[in-house]
């Protein structure tokens, strides 16, 4: 399952191709569009913060260029030359950059030379002061906003680091000794199957003196921070319920820099991320729900943006009028409108609205993703912007004035590159209730009488959505002459709640022939998409759907699912939360007769029905599908004399990370299809499905 707002830069590496030797069904050549060794070439803007005077432009710059994950390096740019500076040298890495109030400094994080942690720079990125050591935890907070703050005096800065919980030793001793519920790590780690039992606290630096305070302390993270514009309490959030590991909520409090005493805002059943305070101390802004059981991974319900006063009375819900699911909110300069990102249909715009009350407006909306954005005093608004032909790059809006875009990081990479059009269709659902949106993006060397492949790729989620902005994994697959489906099933976000809710108590149900009506519609539509070379891909619960439906349907030639959920009761008692199949269907596994109908919707169920050939790849160390759904599925369908291949990727959580892995799940993928895929003309029509 992914997380909500994890589209963040996490899946950004979803996939792609590897050059792999003719394509039969190809009528072009791998370098007229993308393979999969450009992936260590693309580059993408991550977050970018305007300087409060809107003269500089602090973003950074997402590599692929080394072994390993992706990494950040932090750029300043001059926004009147438009000349950018990198902060830190080649080889150093960086981010989440943060203007100090006057704009004079520039605070992040990241390791430079030797040091790893908090540092302070000049404002035009030189005279890097090294402030203080930060640690993380793997354990699981959702959600999270800022990790460091400054003071409105510019003067220190607060920051978010870890110390051991009360069940660090015994956890990590020999025997290990596990008490805590919560005892696996977050999806993402990859490198461990335990929490490290650290609980994150609130410290802050002084900026001349070097000193670091601890303000807060115990066994419950505090993290989301926001200095108050008078300087006495830093804002932030915590879980403070008594079984925080298996009630996942989030309140919201103060901590009196004075005293350190703590001020609780809410006591809700549900939850309340990413506060701010307005620039005048008076409201606070933040992302919340409305529902009492809100899952710690993934959501069914849209979050939107909430305002309250700053004692935490007078609270309102006004982002209801946007029925979207809505990102974190920011102020703006004058205190009257709050900025979010919102998602809709397949797109992710930027809003604003105002505080009292009225009509929301557009702020940004062009097709593609827009975000990691920010502010100036004078309201100028930078963000990143991927559009359907390249990653994000860097833009710049005044006002309601013309938009400049500032970057073009991969010029050189897609320089007499094709790039595949990418165009979206409607079509009506099994039983009548939805109109259901797909994305189909057309192969590359088409002719007239030409006859290509098509791919279809499953988002995960479920509450995700896919949409037109640039996916290398598709174009790379258009590059090799396939097409590539990607279907918003309901229970896809950015369609309004009633569409989120609608696969609730009905997993592998309805929301599969969503995907099998996408594909019926996309042929028949298509007349040059060959019926007898369709491919099912996906991860997380696409990946789920995907080993689903090929119990369920013979129509794919092969079949390649990662990171899917073939048992849900198996999955039910492994995964690293324990909220999900609750939420999703309504109470827990063991109530009634939740666990037949849990079985009842396994893959594993049917997998004597199962012929399609099966390429399972899982990361070794993922935690919130832990690898043992792959090992069943994979003997399941050995047992059954189906042909099938399992790949373990080592050092990988929920999905694939590091590049070398991305790029040989594609190269692996590619080769797989072709294995399975007749010669085009090599057989008459048999697949007569859709």
């Amino acid at each position: 399952m992914d997380s909500q707002f994890r589209f963040v830069f996490l899946r950004v590496v979803s996939g792609f191709f590897s050059t792999i030797a003719l394509l039969a069904s190809t009528p072009c050549s791998a370098a007229q569009g993308l393979a999969s060794s450009d992936i260590s070439r693309l580059r993408s803007v991550g977050s970018a913060e305007l300087s409060p005077d809107g003269h500089r432009i602090a973003y950074t710059i997402v590599m692929r260029d080394r072994p390993g994950r992706p990494y950040g390096q932090l750029w300043i740019m001059d926004v009147g030359s438009q000349k950018s500076a990198r902060v830190g040298g080649e080889k150093d890495a960086a981010g989440s950059p943060l203007w100090s109030p006057d704009g004079k400094s520039l605070a992040f994080q990241g390791s430079i030379a030797d040091k790893s942690g908090l540092f302070v720079a000049r404002a035009d990125g030189s005279d890097i002061t090294f402030l203080a050591s930060t640690n993380g935890t793997n354990s699981p907070l959702p959600g999270t906003g800022k990790e460091f703050t400054w003071s409105p005096d510019g003067k220190q800065l607060a920051f978010i680091s870890s110390t051991p919980g009360k069940e660090a030793s015994e956890a990590s001793g020999d025997p290990m000794v596990i008490t805590r519920y919560l005892y696996k790590p977050d999806a993402g780690e990859g490198m461990t199957r335990f929490n490290d039992n650290q609980r994150m606290h609130i410290f802050v630096v002084d900026l001349t003196a070097k000193q670091v305070r601890q303000l807060t302390q115990g066994d419950t993270d505090e993290h989301s921070i926001d200095w108050s514009p008078d300087g006495k309490e830093i804002l932030f959030a915590s879980n403070r319920e008594p079984n925080q590991d298996e009630f996942f909520n989030y309140d919201l409090f103060t901590l009196s820099v004075a005293d350190n005493s703590i001020r609780r805002l809410t006591s809700t059943e549900y939850n309340e991320y990413e506060p701010l305070w307005s620039p005048d101390g008076k409201h606070i802004v933040y992302r919340g729900t409305r529902r009492g059981l809100t899952d710690r991974e993934t959501t069914m319900e849209d979050t939107h943006v909430w305002v309250m006063k700053a004692d935490g009375s007078d609270r309102r819900e006004i982002g209801a009028v946007v029925d979207n699911r809505q990102g974190a909110p920011r102020w703006a300069p004058d205190g009257r409108f709050v900025y979010f990102a919102v998602q809709e249909r397949g797109s992710n715009y930027l809003m604003r609205l105002p505080i009292s009350g009225g009509k929301p407006e557009y702020v940004v909306k062009e097709t593609g993703s827009a975000g990691n954005w920010s502010l100036s005093k004078d309201g100028a608004l930078a963000y990143g912007f991927a559009s359907s032909r390249d990653a994000a790059e860097l833009y710049l809006k005044f006002g309601d004035g013309a938009t400049h875009k500032l970057t073009d990081l991969n010029s050189q990479l897609l320089a007499g590159r094709q790039i595949a059009e990418v165009e979206s269709f409607t079509f009506v659902s099994n039983d009548n209730k939805f109109e259901v949106e797909a994305f189909l993006t057309r192969p590359l060397g088409m002719t007239a009488t030409s006859k290509h492949p098509l791919i279809v790729n499953i988002h995960g989620g479920p509450h995700g959505q896919n949409g037109p902005a640039f996916n290398i994994k598709n174009q790379v697959y258009a590059a090799h002459g396939y097409a590539v489906l990607n279907v918003n099933y309901r229970g896809s976000t950015g369609y309004g709640q009633k569409f989120a809710d609608a696969v609730f108590g009905d997993q592998n149900g309805n929301e599969a022939q969503d995907i099998l009506y996408g594909v019926s519609a996309a042929v028949r539509r298509n007349l040059w998409i060959d019926r007898e070379r369709l491919g099912i891909e996906g991860v997380s619960y696409g990946g789920q759907l995907t080993e689903w439906l090929i119990t369920q349907t013979n129509q794919f030639k092969a079949a390649i699912p990662t990171a899917g959920i073939v048992n849900l009761v198996s999955y039910n008692y492994m995964t690293y939360y324990n909220q999900y199949e609750e939420m999703e269907f309504g109470q827990f596994l063991h109530q009634g007769t939740l666990m037949d109908l849990a079985w009842q919707r396994s893959a594993l169920k049917y997998v004597a029905a199962a012929h399609t050939p099966t390429l399972i790849l899982h990361g070794e160390n993922d935690n919130d599908v832990p690898i043992a759904e792959a090992e069943q599925f994979f003997i399941g369908l050995k047992d059954v004399g189906t042909q099938t291949v399992f790949v373990r990727y080592p050092r990988e959580g929920h999905g694939l990370s590091e590049v070398k892995h991305v790029i040989d799940s594609i190269d692996r993928s590619i080769a797989w299809y072709e294995k399975y895929f007749p010669k085009p003309g090599a057989e008459g029509i048999t697949n007569v499905q859709p």
